[in-house]
């Protein structure tokens, strides 16, 4: 049966499934040496505020909810009230890991959600492209995330001792936002709940069990504030877009 233009265009222009953004904002910042990242003032502005807004700004996101601790929620509430957030419906308690925290704020989400896009809140410098083109890309593959390839020489080293040089082709850094199919992460987090094992993203307990996550260009801008060197950087990238 063919298709009519009016309805290949429609098919063209259909936007993808409802969105969920989840935004792990429960760590406890061990490697800042004290300094709470998610709320360091860069420019002037919260290092949290900046990750809300690109959800925020995003229209193929409708809902935010944010996992966090407890003693955070009353200033978490503030800076969504003072910048207007109001796609944050709920901040969620943190569990005891980041998996954890993630499956509580998954199983959180609003029935009618179709993809849960899963976030680091330490990652301010995301920009709603890079979203808008994973969500697009999980539409189709039912799982996707950003990444860049890795152009830096890579050694295996034994005891402060280089073992092997590591070939760097089909080698890349993957990061968030991760999106899914709203019952693919619930399978895959919940799988991994059952078992005593350590996984260090979402596309890992997605690979647990079969999914395999498409790969979208990511940017080098879109940085991981784990020391605090790391927040003069973002500080740095954050600044020039003000």
């Amino acid at each position: 049966m063919a298709l009519n233009i009016s309805t290949i265009r429609r098919l063209a222009t259909k936007k993808p499934p409802v969105c969920t953004a989840v935004i792990a904002a429960a760590g406890i910042s061990h490697r800042c040496k004290g300094e709470d990242k998610l709320f360091y003032p860069a420019g002037g502005k919260p290092v949290l505020a900046y990750t809300i807004e690109a959800f925020q700004k995003c229209a193929l996101v409708s809902e935010v909810i944010i996992i966090a601790r407890e003693e955070h929620f009353e200033n978490i509430g503030e800076i969504c009230k003072g910048y207007g957030f109001d796609k944050v419906s709920k901040i969620i308690k943190g569990g005891k890991t980041r998996a954890e925290s993630v499956i509580n704020g998954v199983f959180a989400v609003s029935r009618n959600t179709k993809l849960i896009a899963i976030h680091d809140g330490a990652r301010p410098c995301i920009d709603t492209l890079t979203i808008e083109n994973v969500i697009k890309a999980a539409a189709k593959y039912h799982a996707a995330a950003p990444a860049t390839q890795i152009n830096s020489t890579i050694k295996r080293v034994d005891n402060c001792i280089i073992s092997e040089t590591v070939s760097r082709e089909g080698l890349f850094e993957i990061q968030t936002p991760q999106v899914f199919r709203t019952e693919i992460i619930k399978a895959a987090l919940t799988n991994v709940a059952g078992k005593s094992v350590t996984v260090t993203d979402d596309c890992m307990a997605a690979e647990m069990i079969g999914v395999r996550a498409y790969i979208v260009e990511g940017s080098r801008n879109n940085i991981k504030i784990t020391e605090n060197e790391d927040l003069q950087i973002a500080e740095s990238i954050l600044c020039r877009r003000i």
